[in-house]
C-alpha cells in the first residue's frame, strides 16, 4: 500500500499510533470509509464515528451528522465526486463529538446547520473554554417539529422528548421513508446514557415507542452505532427490542436497590441477566446511569 492510498483510506490520523496500539494490525488497516446507497438518491457513510445519512437532491445535498473533521473531509469529496450541486443543510441528531465534531469541516461549504435547541446548547457547553474553535453550531434550531422540501424530498425533524440526551431528534426522510435515530438506538450495543446532557431512560423508552408508532413497520431505520457483526440499520423490531432492554435494565437497577445493596455492589455487575443480545463491555455506564435516575443522585 503506497503512502497516498494509506492516508486516504485509514481511518485514524491525530492519535493514529496511540489507537494502533488498542487494535491488531488487521483491523487497523481494515478500518476505511464505506458509502451504502439505501435509496437511487439517499445513502449512509459510515466510517469512524455516528453514522452519517445524506441525500442528493437536484437542488442540493443534505447531511446527517458529521462524524470527525477528518471524515466528513472524506464525506465531502465522495459526495462531491456523484454530485455537483451544493452543500444546503447539515443536520445533527444530537450534540456529540462522534456526531457533531465534523462540523467544522462544512465550514464555508453548507448554507445551513439545524439541530434541535437543546443540542445547540449542549454543544456550546461540551466545548466551552475547550476547542471553540473547531466548533460549527446550528445557526438553525427547532423546539417539536420541523419539516422541509428539498427537491422531491421531504424531511421532517421531531423531538419527543428526553432520552440519550435531552436534545435527540430523530430525522425522517418521507419520501425515502428512512429515518436515522441517531444515538436513540444502539443496535446490540450498550448505550452511552448522557445524564449531565439530560438523559432520562424511563422517557427514552417511551420515545422508542412513539417513534414506533409515528412511523410504520416498512420504514428503515438508521442507527447510530451498532455491535461489531451487527447492521447499523434495521427495522421497528429493533426499536422495540432496544426498549425492552432499556425496561430491563431499570428493572434490574430497582431490584438491586430494593435488596439493600449499595452503588458499589450494584456496579460489580457486568451483564444484564437473561439478555441475549446487548451483551459484552460497557454495561457498567448505562447501570450506573439506571442507578442514579432510580434514586435522584
Amino acid at each position: 500500500m503506497d503512502r497516498r492510498r494509506f492516508i486516504h483510506h485509514s481511518t485514524f490520523a491525530l492519535g493514529g499510533l496511540a489507537l494502533a496500539s488498542q487494535y491488531s494490525l488487521s483491523r487497523f488497516f481494515q478500518e476505511s470509509w464505506k458509502i451504502t446507497m439505501l435509496r437511487k438518491d439517499t445513502g449512509i457513510f459510515t466510517e469512524r464515528g455516528g453514522t452519517i445519512l445524506f441525500h442528493l437532491a437536484k437542488d442540493g445535498i443534505v447531511v446527517v451528522d458529521s462524524q470527525f473533521p477528518d471524515q466528513s473531509k472524506h464525506l465531502i469529496d465522495e459526495l462531491k465526486k456523484k454530485s455537483s450541486q451544493p452543500f444546503k443543510l447539515l443536520i445533527n441528531t444530537h450534540h456529540h463529538g462522534a456526531h457533531s465534531g465534523g462540523n467544522i469541516a462544512f465550514k464555508g461549504l453548507v448554507d445551513h446547520v439545524l439541530a434541535h435547541a437543546n443540542s445547540k446548547i449542549n454543544q456550546q457547553n461540551a466545548s466551552r473554554n475547550k476547542n471553540e474553535e473547531q466548533q460549527l453550531y446550528p445557526d438553525q434550531t427547532f423546539t417539536h417539529i420541523w419539516c422541509e422540501k428539498f427537491g422531491k424530498e421531504n424531511i421532517c425533524l421531531r423531538y419527543f422528548g428526553p432520552g440519550h440526551t435531552n436534545g435527540d431528534s430523530l430525522v425522517h426522510f418521507q419520501r425515502a421513508d428512512i429515518v436515522h435515530m441517531g444515538d436513540l438506538l444502539f443496535n446490540r450495543r450498550h448505550p452511552f446514557v448522557d445524564r449531565l446532557a439530560g438523559a432520562n431512560i424511563s422517557n427514552w423508552i417511551k420515545v422508542l415507542d412513539k417513534a414506533a408508532d409515528t412511523f410504520n413497520k416498512k420504514t428503515l431505520y438508521v442507527y447510530g452505532h451498532a455491535a461489531s457483526g451487527y447492521e447499523v440499520t434495521g427495522t421497528w423490531e429493533d426499536l422495540k427490542r432496544f426498549g425492552d432492554y432499556l425496561g430491563r435494565l431499570l428493572q434490574f437497577t430497582e431490584s438491586e436497590i430494593k435488596s439493600g445493596k449499595s452503588k458499589e455492589e450494584i456496579l460489580k455487575n457486568t451483564e444484564l441477566p437473561g439478555e441475549t443480545q446487548w451483551k459484552g463491555d460497557g454495561f457498567q455506564q448505562p447501570l450506573q446511569a439506571a442507578y442514579e435516575e432510580l434514586t435522584n443522585k
